[in-house]
């Protein structure tokens, strides 16, 4: 698939592109053109605020030739206008730099390649339906808007009204006619001269504008975009690999990144992670949290910011619509009009099994990066809230594990990182019925209940983290028993209904690896089935093995290759000591990056790499996506074994990069109260300007886990 392109989702001159800033973003066509008979748009606070915006010269669309985008934010379109007198060749070439904020500024640009001077006529055909985001992605625009028309000087204003909601959007354009359809500029350009026009479009709610003006900046002064971006490439970590094509997609990362943060209104100095581009650019729990704790050695301020923004909504009523419990972390957040669409008929939606255990696992991680004590002590009421959850509402029935069951018959049926409606299956490929408990939850209440007992410890809480230590031994001792599966040498996916085991070979057990909830002398048969054939396509590990009932390599969750879930094997295999195995899918996946500009999609098909020379993209994956864009991050620091425990007075780092990868060198990077630079060369490994108080140790940190039970036999304990 030479020349596919996440961006696009397709090859260079097809599919789509979009771009994204925030919580704000942009699909269009590849000449630049959004037309509304398609999921196309420029969405504001979750709402479609221009459905079309289509450029005509001379009345002709544009043939596109190329499609560059500069930042995550700002892409430029190049094309040519067809001629009409039969030549193939035309002289006037066409570029659109489109940027995306709080709206969109478009500057367009018209080259005349003539030796004779060129008439055109430029108009932009302009609509807005105000559709909610949830509309547009399932194509079932339910609410229609009054909408009215007004030309004010070189504006276009739109306004639409639904019952006592008013929206409005500003199109401007200097020097234009503005007329109630269209904005038409008329230039005539000269032998090999140029015309360029500049537009912009703001979004108003409720006759206010966004928080700020959203102008073309003046020459030598930077976007609010790009200083943004400064800012963020300042904190965080440089990086030099010897190999530029792995740099590449790790610098692809940061920059992804840090398009996909988002403030918490209420808290504009809190920063969290956004799910992915172009659906979910909104708070998550899961996907907040997983890409978050993945990011941490690059800014470890995400995942404090994340867990304090999902702390403030933490459940507190029981309220089957939205599926909030008492304690329990949400699923998704929607800022839109309709956000109710977003099921539950609520703008939150609780339906997450796993956000809760993951919330407890991502604050013991944050505590090891050096946050001021008082931080961490004012999320610890939190952390004890969702392990009430787990008891009091995660297993229901007393049986030591977590399940789920939807609530209602809007809500979503799994309600697992695989959460599409046949995500769960058996063997033969029947579908799991719920109440499911799932083997990777079982993984994240266990490292939840010794996150949580290692923090008790920490602060002298011995009674807790006794009482903690002891549920995550019981349900290690639980989990073994009832979900191995010793006549097929892998682990149950889940227990269904019935208290059946759920005997499809699936990527999920590879999560349980991570958290330590795998018996010593279960985990070669498990990373055996792993890196079989069936499971391991050559570009990454399937979600579904290909000799199960429901395996279709081009399906959403049954045989696709997820980059985080990948990710998290690859942690898992080297907790367990099988380093070689953890180097081969992570080289795999750096190089899979390659065949997509150095993105990561969210996934890609299951197909074999030795039926298809390069991976398949998955047509409908976003891009970028947070647990995507944090992979090839996780991957790195997990081969190179680094880790800090500042309580502890340490930092660890035990490389065994492939030598493929080359020298790595990274400077700036965060460590407790200052920065660190780290330099790797094969099995060599240094680290200056540490930090006073830390000491830089050469091996593995010792996992909580390990902690844990050393603190069982303190005498005080």
């Amino acid at each position: 698939m030479a020349g596919w392109n996440a961006d696009t989702g397709a090859g260079p001159l097809g599919g789509t592109v979009t771009l994204v800033e925030g919580s704000n973003f942009c699909i269009s066509l590849t000449n630049g053109d959004i037309l509304p008979e398609y999921p196309h748009g420029v969405f504001y606070e979750d709402t479609r605020i221009l459905s079309r915006w289509t450029l005509t010269v001379n009345g002709q669309p544009l043939e596109p030739l190329a499609v560059e985008t500069r930042q995550p934010y700002r892409t430029l379109f190049a094309g040519r206008v067809p001629r009409t007198d039969g030549y193939a060749d035309s002289p006037l070439i066409v570029e659109r730099l489109r940027e995306v904020g709080a709206g969109i500024l478009e500057e367009i640009s018209i080259q005349n390649f003539s030796t004779k001077p060129a008439d055109c006529v430029i108009a932009l055909n302009v609509e807005s339906d105000f559709a909610d985001v949830f509309e547009v992605k399932e194509a079932r625009i339910q609410r229609r808007w009054v909408v009215t028309r007004q030309s004010e000087g070189d504006s276009l204003m739109i306004r639409g009204f639904w019952e006592d909601v008013h929206k409005a959007v500003a199109v401007n354009a200097l020097g234009a006619d503005v007329g109630a359809e269209a904005l038409t500029f008329r230039a005539s350009i000269p032998p090999h001269g140029k015309w360029i026009g500049r537009l912009s479009v703001v979004p108003f709610a409720d006759g206010t504008g966004p928080k700020e003006p959203f102008v073309h900046p003046a020459p030598g002064e930077m976007s609010p975009r790009d200083r943004r971006r400064q800012e963020w490439v300042e904190k965080i970590p440089v990086l030099q690999l010897g190999n530029r094509s792995m740099e590449r997609t790790l610098r692809r990362s940061y920059d992804d990144l840090g398009a996909l943060r988002i403030e918490d209104p209420d808290h504009p100095d809190r920063i969290v992670v956004a799910a992915g581009a172009p659906w979910f650019m909104t708070l998550f729990g899961r996907d907040s949290l997983w890409a978050s704790g993945m990011a941490l050695p690059v800014d470890p301020s995400l995942a404090l910011g994340t867990l304090q923004t999902l702390a403030e909504r933490q459940g507190r009523v029981v309220d089957p619509m939205s599926e909030e419990e008492p304690g329990k972390i949400l699923h998704e957040v929607r800022l839109g009009v309709f956000g109710g669409l977003a099921l539950g008929g609520k703008s939150a939606y609780y339906g997450s099994v796993d956000a809760t255990p993951l919330f407890v696992m991502l604050l013991g991680e944050v505590s090891r990066w050096g946050f001021a004590p008082e931080t961490i002590a004012a999320l610890l009421p939190h952390a004890d809230r969702a392990l009430q959850w787990i008891q009091d509402y995660g297993d229901k029935d007393g049986d030591g594990f977590v399940e789920y069951e939807r609530l209602n018959d809007q809500g979503l049926i799994n309600q697992g990182w695989k959460d599409s409606w046949d995500g769960v299956n058996f063997a033969d490929g029947t579908l799991a019925e719920p109440p499911i408990a799932l083997c990777e939850v079982q993984a994240y209440v266990h490292g939840a209940y010794t996150a949580r007992a290692w923090m008790a410890y920490d602060r002298g809480d011995l009674a807790k983290a006794a009482e903690l230590r002891e549920r995550a031994a019981q349900l290690k001792k639980k989990f073994n028993e009832q979900f191995w599966l010793p006549d097929k040498g892998h682990y149950a996916v889940a227990l269904d209904k019935n208290k059946r085991p759920v005997d499809a070979c699936a990527s999920n057990m590879g999560h349980c690896l991570w958290f330590g909830l795998v018996d010593e002398d279960k985990a070669p048969l498990v990373v055996e089935r792993l890196m079989s054939p069936e499971m391991f396509s050559g570009w990454g590990v399937r979600t579904l093995a290909s000799d199960m009932g429901a395996y279709n390599p081009a399906s959403y969750h049954n045989g696709s290759v997820w980059p985080h879930d990948n990710a998290l094997i690859v942690a898992g295999l080297l907790r367990y000591g099988f380093v070689e195995q953890a180097q081969q899918i992570s080289t795999a996946l750096m190089e899979a990056a390659d065949y997509s500009g150095g993105r990561l999609p969210e996934l890609f098909c299951g197909f074999s790499r030795e039926e298809f020379t390069e991976p398949v993209p998955y047509p409908t994956a976003c891009s970028p996506q947070a647990w995507a864009a944090t992979t090839p991050i996780l991957l790195v620091t997990s081969l190179m074994r680094y880790d800090p425990h500042v309580s502890l007075g340490g930092l660890w780092l035990d490389p065994v990069l492939p030598e493929s990868y080359g020298d790595l060198h990274i400077s700036n990077a965060p460590m407790g109260s200052g920065r660190v630079t780290i330099d790797i060369s094969g099995p060599t490994a240094s680290v200056n300007d540490v930090p006073e108080g830390l000491v830089f140790h050469r091996g593995r940190r010792p996992w909580i886990t390990d902690l844990v039970e050393q603190a069982k036999l303190r005498p005080e304990a």
